[in-house]
């Protein structure tokens, strides 16, 4: 099974960090959230059914240790009054700036931003994400309806970005 955990980890890891990097807003974070999350799915895998399993499996964890470092605001950190130089941006970091969306992602609540992530960028059915965050579709369906009206509310406009 070690073995196998390995090749998951291998195969699917860098989707877990984007799963994280797109909760969080960082990737650094994002990364220490995955690792944590893979942590606590190793010393479980024994429990799953099976190797499929694995995956939803460890969602559910990394969305969870999301939440509750959310909760724990580990985030909280001292601003240096020198900047440090930004690595260069990836696609995905571009797309979101560019369209403003990701300050307005940002400002949405954990259980918002979760259920809108694992929506409309991982691609999952509100039965899957109810599974992933322990509650009803409906309440999927509601976080989902009120994130997008607040990110309607919040983003910038495409043709404002673009003005500037």
């Amino acid at each position: 099974m070690d073995d196998e955990f390995g090749r998951f980890v291998a195969a699917r890891g860098r989707a877990l960090c984007r799963t994280a990097y797109l909760l969080t807003g960082d990737w650094q974070v994002g990364e220490d959230l995955v690792q944590e999350a893979l942590t606590k799915t190793y010393l479980r895998r024994h429990r799953l059914r099976s190797q499929a399993a694995l995956e939803p499996y460890a969602r559910k964890v990394l969305v969870s240790v999301f939440l509750s470092w959310r909760r724990r605001q580990w985030h909280r950190e001292l601003p240096y009054a020198d900047v440090p130089e930004q690595p260069a941006a990836d696609e995905l970091d571009a797309l979101l700036d560019r369209r403003g969306l990701w300050s307005a992602l940002s400002e949405l609540s954990a259980r918002q931003r979760a259920v809108l992530v694992l929506r409309y960028f991982e691609d999952l059915s509100e039965a899957d994400i109810a599974a992933v965050l322990g509650c009803s579709p409906g309440t999927v369906k509601s976080q989902a309806s009120r994130g997008l009206e607040r990110l309607r509310r919040t983003a910038v406009p495409a043709e404002e970005e673009w003005s500037r």
